[in-house]
């Protein structure tokens, strides 16, 4: 309504506590009679559990008490479940080996939890812990991806031969080596996507309580999702009634998806407090988050692309081994198998697409969503392999893309891998990144680089991602074992101030504002009327929470359905009173009119009339005025773009400068422009980390971390980016109330592509045909430098 509905860019609503230092964070919170706890962690990747001796650590100042994966066992405590089971091409279910909350018999990778020690201070807690001795006998590693499913790789579950979780696969096989049987040129890859760790701001961290008079646990932690962890530990592992837990995730600093699982912890500190009878509070120090957090990416790809004399697309096959670490983490299994093979189609019209995915086990860091989620991983490899394409073919990079795009007037358009876009203008987002780019003029700005002894190179990305995951019937097909709906209850007071309770969460995305933007649209309530209120089991009704970009696509659908049917209730109450059929009732800008009449009543007037009715219609209305809606999707929703990156480098010393950054991106509808630009340009950063900066790394012999502090592993800082250059292209979704696509990922998904595409081109008068992420100043030197470089990967 007005200056803050829909289309606006009000100042977003959270940030009055978040820039005054009064936000509500778990590390921040104090407890009465609440202890430390510390997790002691293996330093073996490896390695059989004979015995963890605690007698002096349990002595020590301080100590409440410790607690051992025997312990957890003794008392029944199950392992940690996985939330989406994937079934091989064999027809069989993937191999699911149990996950226990500390290790029990066996640790299998450096930073799996061992024990959990409680004490009056955290201090005391991290000196007793260095008490413990825990006899390990150390077992070969299997760390490296390729080489953990070969023959003779130690093998880390006894039931899991050849460390393969699931060998898994999406396409029509025949139809694509047709196609390739056929082709006139192939173009042929092999690439890594970099393994990342997500460090958002606020680590992580758990406060946990009991109550013995009422049996009621609280848990509060840093979530994306607290409904589901309190059906997830109080179900499948500590087997607590639901209506005896609740689970508060405040404000959170920061999730990336890094918060979207049920972690060990969340388990480990809850079970303490009814044990122990103290409330427990553990806080993730940043080097134990390197080694605990869930990392993301993490594939090795081998692809083709088979296209004919006029570079027309006719078949990809993709073979992927994605890590999924040491155990399964919570979504482990779908993400480089149903977020990643389905995109593979990209923005392209190619007709045969067969992938197959090797799922496997690692002794490193569960492997789970990190943003993007599959998506980015697949947009690589298809834009390196077009890219490549256009490069064998002597093609502009360009034209190739425009020749095989799917034109706008094809939409709805069926993809060969399972994916049905509703809609979309690819060709639309390109030409209008091209020129924002000033793609033609930018052989003068190469000729003025190489004057200066630089290398300058640009590169272009098209992409679509899926994001929404839905509808549940599907996903249930798919190996879900839960919902993927939305939940939203808009509570209107008597006063017509709005309450809303939302099931998804917030860590950072303006959520607070732009659902109240949505209501004030809807009601023509004030924006300054309306609370968001989300994360706390025991306030609000279930949802699913945040992640996948699914916030405004599907929670903000239920909020709209819960908003029309207020209105729909309120014609009921404005019929009445205004003697007048429900038919002949119009609401507009906050008021209820007989139409083509003036006579009609403001929203705060039925609104009281509501929880005052004295001249009502009782037998056919309820009082009060509060409603509530789910909303289950029909379809995943499809934001896609089209990204430009320039670079320049420096060939004496590899040092890659990105000098320029421009995208066009189809979110559908913006609700508001202002955090949709925030959004995109936090993804593009996180895009830009991981194609030029980040790169978690283990010594593939011992399974140790190289890169577990910020003095290994590269974060991007403000001098690593330039000015964005971002603008919107909006084609509503015909499949989304509002139109809306979801904008959280899209950065994330178009920039690792365009920057390599940009460092490639850059680097073409030394004939590098590819670069693996991160394109580090040493990677690059060498790729200048070492003349035995081979020059494709077959």
């Amino acid at each position: 309504m007005g200056q803050n509905g829909i289309g606006a860019s009000p100042r977003r609503k959270e940030d009055q506590r978040f820039l005054s230092g009064r936000g509500n964070y778990v590390a921040d919170m104090q407890r009465p009679n609440m202890a430390h706890g510390v997790f002691l962690r293996s330093p073996h990747a490896h390695a059989l559990v004979n015995a963890v001796e605690i007698a002096a650590a349990s002595a020590a100042p301080g100590v409440i008490g410790i607690l051992t994966g025997a312990d957890l066992a003794a008392a029944g405590v199950g392992g940690l479940p996985c939330g989406w089971g994937i079934t091989g091409t064999d027809g069989l279910p993937m191999k699911e080996p149990p996950h226990p909350a500390l290790a029990q018999g066996k640790v299998r990778y450096v930073g799996d939890a061992v024990a959990f020690i409680l004490a009056e201070t955290a201090h005391e807690a991290r000196d007793a812990a260095e008490l413990i001795e825990v006899d390990y006998t150390p077992l070969p590693a299997a760390v490296d991806l390729e080489s953990a499913i070969a023959p003779g790789a130690p093998q880390i579950f006894d039931d899991v031969p050849g460390n393969l979780c699931c060998d898994w696969s999406i396409g029509d096989a025949a139809a694509t080596e047709a196609a390739f049987a056929k082709a006139h040129h192939v173009a042929k890859l092999k690439l890594v996507n970099n393994r990342l760790v997500g460090n958002p701001m606020e680590p992580r961290a758990a406060i946990a309580e009991y109550e013995g008079a009422n049996g009621q646990y609280t848990l509060w932690t840093t979530s994306q999702f607290p409904h589901v962890v309190r059906m997830l530990m109080g179900a499948f592992v500590l087997n607590i009634p639901q209506h005896r837990l609740r689970v508060v995730a405040p404000d959170v600093g920061g999730g990336f998806g890094v918060k979207q699982f049920h972690y060990a912890e969340e388990a480990v500190v809850t079970f303490a407090a009814k044990r122990f009878g103290r409330g427990v509070k553990w806080v993730c120090e940043r080097s134990e988050g390197f080694i605990s957090d869930a990392h993301g990416r993490d594939h090795v790809t081998e692809a083709a692309l088979a296209l004919d004399a006029s570079g027309k697309f006719i078949g990809m096959k993709v073979v992927t081994i994605g890590n999924i670490g040491g155990y399964i983490s919570t979504f482990g299994p779908n993400i480089p198998t149903n977020l990643y093979a389905p995109l593979l189609a990209g923005v392209y019209m190619t007709p045969a697409i067969h992938c197959q995915v090797k799922v496997a086990f690692t002794n490193t860091v569960p492997v789970d969503a990190y943003r993007g989620a599959g998506r980015p991983e697949a947009t690589f490899v298809v834009e390196r392999l077009v890219d490549i394409a256009a490069m064998e073919m002597g093609m502009d990079k360009a034209e190739i893309r425009r020749l095989n795009m799917i034109p706008r007037s094809a939409f709805p358009y069926q993809t060969p891998v399972m994916m049905k876009y509703d809609s979309g203008d690819p060709l639309g987002c390109m030409d209008r990144a091209l020129a924002l780019a000033d793609w033609e003029g930018f052989p003068a700005r190469q000729a003025i680089a190489k004057q200066q002894g630089k290398l300058r190179g640009v590169g272009l990305s098209t992409y679509i991602e899926a994001c929404g995951l839905a509808p549940s019937r599907i996903a249930g097909q798919l190996g879900a074992r839960g919902g993927l709906y939305e939940s939203a209850t808009v509570r209107v007071h008597p006063t017509g101030h709005v309450t809303v309770l939302i099931g998804t969460h917030s860590h950072g995305q303006g959520h607070e504002t732009t659902f109240a933007q949505i209501v004030a649209e809807k009601l023509g309530v004030a924006f300054e009327d309306i609370d968001i209120v989300y994360g706390d089991t025991d306030r609000v009704q279930f949802g699913m929470g945040t992640y996948g970009s699914r916030s405004l696509v599907v929670g903000g659908a239920a909020l709209a359905k819960a908003s029309d049917r207020v209105i729909a209730k309120g014609k009921k109450i404005a019929a009445h009173l205004l003697e007048a059929s429900e038919m002949d009732i119009e609401f507009t800008e906050g008021r209820f009119t007989i139409a083509g009449t003036d006579r009609g009543k403001s929203f705060q007037e039925i609104a009281l009339a509501a929880y005052v009715p004295h001249d009502y219609p009782l037998e056919t209305v309820d009082p009060g005025l509060e409603e509530q809606a789910y909303h289950d999707p029909v379809n995943f929703s499809f934001p896609g773009g089209a990204h430009v990156a320039e670079v320049e480098i420096d060939p004496d010393t590899g040092q890659v400068t990105l000098v320029n950054y421009v995208g066009v991106d189809d979110v559908g509808t913006v609700i508001n422009p202002m955090i949709v630009e925030g959004q995109l340009h936090g993804g593009v950063t996180q895009g830009i980390g991981q194609a030029l900066l980040e790169h978690c790394v283990y010594d593939p012999a011992t399974g140790q971390m190289l890169s577990g502090s910020f003095q290994d592993y590269c974060m991007p800082r403000a001098d690593n980016l330039p000015s964005f250059a971002m603008q919107t292209h909006p084609v509503p979704s015909t499949d989304t109330p509002m139109g809306v696509k979801g904008c959280g990922e899209v950065g994330s998904i178009g920039a690792p592509a365009a920057i390599i595409n940009a460092v490639v081109d850059a680097l073409a008068p030394y004939k590098v045909r590819h670069l693996d992420m991160p394109a580090t100043p040493a990677r690059v030197w060498r790729a200048i430098h070492d003349k035995a470089m081979p020059m494709a990967a077959e």
